[in-house]
């Protein structure tokens, strides 16, 4: 097997001596690019963003900003990294000599004060930079920004789209400790198209680097990528110690913050009979590897209830790695998507060297972290059936309105016809030691009238589904509260559609 190699900044580097459990900021540090920050290790402040080149969604590449704290560099086997030192164009010498039109944009609107987050501000901001469909998205001033360099707007609206089509969501995950964001606000609304002859832009035109079968091995500790599905489920029947990883957004914290180590890690993000998706005529399939980002633009909407998901989990940056395997694996109750998915009456299709089969999502938590899954099986897609439910929301109650942990979390899909709840679906989170349903809720609204006296016995009801406990993020008399009023609000908010 040929060795495991990186391409950074268009030089390739081999990735030996490093550990396994070496993360690609740690890589990039050790060898004098250190634009690239450690501020939090936890994905959660964006000072270490990097661009990978991945599959496309529009076009055959996308400039994907990821956290560099969070991925082993083992994980890029094979795989092209840009950062912020290789955004700019370098001379004969090799010393950067013209600024990236993004580096340039911040730095004459005054984005950096200290420094220390605006390179991965940076990277963040070129990944939506070169967005494939952001010029669709592009006012009338698409070219470079205005004498007052807002091209056309200066923001005041608090409008989170530039005129640019640039959206403020890409630098979700990012902080400024004291540069302030107005300026950095600017300068996303004020960089024009990339130029024909932009290299990163030419770039997006040929296939990402295909996936590569690695097995990187140091001491007594191994990174393991199969190359296919079968390789995968046959060597986690034989190491069934491993810990299975996709996007890391989990495991590269339990690395940095509590010093876990495995001796074996077996990555899956990159399987191809993980990255499916595909519309039947009864079920949406989503394969579990797929990248939250990935599934929202190539869904583009059509699961309304998922739409509604995305921009409250976590930040782009984290969506850019996250997958829904990995946020249903680690069986959390807190988790974002298991609410929805349990709404949606989702089922997982699980596969191990037998073969596969299919669970509700209902029957699939067994405990705290605990769940159905046997050793040696895997995550292979979710399922959601169709026709959808017409009414639907997701409410996240949490301390911040993006890049949170919530308190509590909680999905409705509801078929109503002539004025009558024909089908309730409710999925909860943050409310017991497993997401749940919420079956009496369910059952008090099924069968009756969407009237406010229905909405408010449901919603009686609804505060005493589950067992809150009280912690630091809430009480256990919030959470029961904020299940109330989840079902108020969703009333009121479907009256006001019919009467508007």
């Amino acid at each position: 097997m040929v060795a495991a190699r990186i391409t950074v900044n268009g030089k390739e580097a081999p990735i030996s001596p490093a550990a396994p459990h070496t993360t690609v900021l740690d890589f990039l540090r050790e060898r004098g690019l250190t634009g690239t920050k450690e501020g939090c290790a936890e994905g959660e402040c964006g000072a270490c963003s990097v661009l990978v080149a991945r599959p496309g969604v529009h076009r055959p590449t996308d400039w994907v900003a990821v956290n560099a704290c969070l991925v082993p560099v083992a994980a890029l086997d094979g795989q092209e990294v840009v950062t912020s030192e290789g955004l700019a164009t370098a001379d004969a010498s090799g010393t950067p000599a013209v600024l990236h039109p993004v580096q340039e944009e911040m730095a004459v609107r005054g984005g950096s004060q200290c420094g220390y987050c605006t390179p991965g501000f940076i990277c963040s901001m070129a990944s939506e930079y070169y967005r494939p469909d952001r010029c669709a998205n592009a006012g009338p001033a698409d070219g470079p920004g205005d004498s007052d360099g807002t091209n056309g707007s200066d923001g005041s609206d608090g409008s989170e789209h530039g005129p640019n089509g640039f959206d403020l969501h890409a630098l979700s995950g990012n902080l400024c400790r004291c540069t302030g964001y107005r300026p950095i606000r600017d300068a996303a609304f004020a960089v024009g198209m990339p130029a024909e002859d932009d290299p990163l832009a030419r770039r997006r035109e040929q296939s990402a680097p295909p996936p590569v079968a690695t097995r990187y091995t140091q001491d007594d500790s191994a990174f393991l990528r199969p190359g296919t599905l079968a390789d995968a489920v046959r060597l986690l029947r034989e190491r069934p110690e491993a810990v299975v990883v996709a996007g890391s957004t989990d495991w590269g914290v339990e690395v940095n913050i509590r010093s876990r180590r495995a001796g074996c890690v077996v990555a899956v993000d990159r399987l191809p009979e993980l990255r499916t998706l595909h519309t039947g005529s009864d079920h949406i399939e989503i394969g579990a590897a797929q990248t939250l980002t990935e599934i929202e633009r190539r869904l583009d909407g059509a699961v309304p209830l998922l739409a509604e998901l995305f921009p409250q989990f976590a930040s782009r940056l984290i969506r850019n790695s996250a997958t829904l395997g990995g946020n249903l694996g680690t069986g959390s109750p807190i988790g974002d998507s298991p609410p929805v998915l349990l709404a949606l009456e989702a089922t997982l299709v699980l596969a191990d060297a037998d073969g596969e089969r299919e669970v509700p999502l209902s029957d699939y938590f067994t405990g705290y972290r605990q769940s159905v899954r046997r050793p040696g099986e895997l995550i292979r897609a979710v399922r959601v059936p169709l026709p959808l439910s017409p009414v639907t929301a997701f409410h996240k109650i949490a301390k911040r309105r993006f890049d949170d942990i919530s308190s509590v979390a909680v999905a409705f899909a509801l078929d109503i016809e002539d004025g009558t709840v024909r089908k309730a679906r409710i999925g909860l989170g943050g409310v017991a030691a497993t997401p749940v349903r919420a079956l009496a809720t369910e059952a008090a609204l099924e069968g009756r009238p969407w009237t406010a006296q229905t909405a408010e016995a449901a919603a009686r009801v609804l505060r005493t589904e589950g067992t809150p406990m009280d912690d630091h993020r809430a009480s256990a008399g919030y959470r029961s509260a904020m299940l109330g009023q989840s079902l108020l609000k969703l009333y009121a908010r479907t009256t006001e559609a019919v009467s508007s």
